[in-house]
């Protein structure tokens, strides 16, 4: 017989076994029980508690009898409509089948009545699909990133897929383990925002089962879909603002050097000079990365090394958040004393103690492009799609640019 002050470290050793046997054994209100080749033996002892064993191996778990898992055709009956239905509301494809807002209703209230919770590794399995898509950025703290993101994220649930996304951190490396990991949990497609200069990894997607779209920067050599901004446009028009407002020693804060957005926004740049016969001063050009320290070590040297400079083009939000860093360390004010104009709007450019003038890129935009581009091959079977698609940007005019009082000509 087991004593009462040993039932505590019985019950934890028999769950233990049990678990490891495939069964659960349940606490008495007291005594205890053994397992034996026919059913239970109750030891001498025992009581009947609320949990006691009554048939065998039927033991009833605490807070009472088991309930067997509410299926779709449960569901189905309570809600009268079909299991079809059923299952096109619970994977967020009402929408898409016409379902009413009615029936959608109804039959989710009845689904969390039942604590329905869909089991994705069956769906997945009748349907020979993992229903999920991969994301790879380089920076998920960076605004402009999460943007696409989130509207990427938000376009895959409309088609009833989740998202895994992977953090490059901005390294190549990073980036070919991440696709390496997606490919491994068969993913059906994949949204990249690449990190290198050379798409050479990427050639294998060229045509393979698992369909890649590229946003923002991308590789005009290599026959891949992709969504970016007309980066040409935006760094033209943000420089012709500066020239119309008397700037001459306009200086440019470029990113990494080979990336599709800074070529573009430097091409950008040198045209609008050219146009409005402004000296092009390559000295003026510097930066070799899209980085706030980036930004800020450049400005810091700019000032010192080139004290005639007017106005900065920041080629991104964030080495625009080094230069100000600089700026203010170095007591130089905004616009007084030097102007900014900056690539991506975020939401905090319109509150800094100067409101900065920006050139917005619809990052929301390229997310939705970037989902139907990627869906289209996943539910097609026209195979790969290839080409580009450039979204026009927007100049904000805001506080930091000052209008020369002299321009010079």
């Amino acid at each position: 017989m087991v004593s009462t002050s040993d039932i505590g470290d019985w019950q934890h050793g028999a769950f233990t076994c049990g678990r490891k046997r495939g069964f659960e054994i349940y606490p008495l209100a007291s005594g205890c029980i053994k397992r034996q080749k026919r059913g239970y033996e109750r030891q001498p002892g025992y009581q009947k508690g609320p949990h006691s064993v009554s048939k065998g191996l039927h033991a009833e778990p605490p807070g009472g009898p088991d309930k067997s898992q509410p299926t779709l055709q449960h569901i189905a009956e309570r809600s009268g409509v079909s299991v079809t239905t059923i299952s096109r509301v619970l994977s967020g494809q009402a929408a898409r089948y016409r379902i009413s807002k009615q029936t959608e209703i109804a039959v989710r209230k009845v689904a969390k009545e039942f604590n329905f919770v869909p089991n994705q590794l069956a769906r997945s399995l009748r349907l020979q699909k993992t229903l999920k898509i991969g994301l790879v950025i380089p920076d998920i703290s960076n605004p402009f990133f999460a943007g696409i993101v989130r509207q990427a994220t938000l376009g895959s649930h409309k088609h009833g897929y989740s998202a895994v996304l992977y953090d490059s951190e901005d390294s190549i490396e990073l980036e070919m383990q991440s696709l390496a990991l997606l490919q491994s949990q068969h993913v059906e497609g994949v949204i990249l925002c690449p990190v290198g200069q050379s798409g050479e990894h990427l050639a294998k997607f060229a045509g393979g089962k698992c369909p890649i779209v590229l946003v923002d920067r991308f590789f005009p050599d290599l026959p891949l879909p992709y969504v970016s901004s007309d980066n040409v446009a935006g760094a033209k028009q943000a420089t012709e603002l500066l020239i119309a407002k008397g700037h001459r020693r306009i200086a440019c804060l470029q990113g990494l050097h080979g990336t599709s957005p800074n070529e573009f926004r430097i091409r950008g740049y040198k045209e609008a000079l050219a146009a409005q016969h402004v000296p092009l001063d390559a000295h003026l050009i510097v930066g070799d990365s899209f980085s706030e320290q980036g930004g800020y070590i450049e400005t810091k040297l700019l000032l010192r090394t080139k004290p005639d400079v007017t106005a900065i083009l920041a080629f991104s939000n964030v080495n625009a958040l080094g230069a100000i860093r600089a700026l203010t360390e170095e007591k130089r004010r905004i616009p007084e004393d030097i102007s900014l104009v900056s690539f991506d709007d975020t939401p905090y450019s319109a509150y800094l103690a100067t409101p900065l003038t920006t050139v917005a890129q619809s990052y929301s935009e390229m997310g939705e492009v970037a989902v139907k581009l990627l869906f289209d091959q996943i539910q097609s079977a026209r195979g790969l799609a290839s080409g580009g698609i450039l979204l026009p940007t927007h100049l904000i005019e805001r506080k930091s640019v000052k209008c020369l009082e002299s321009p010079l000509n």
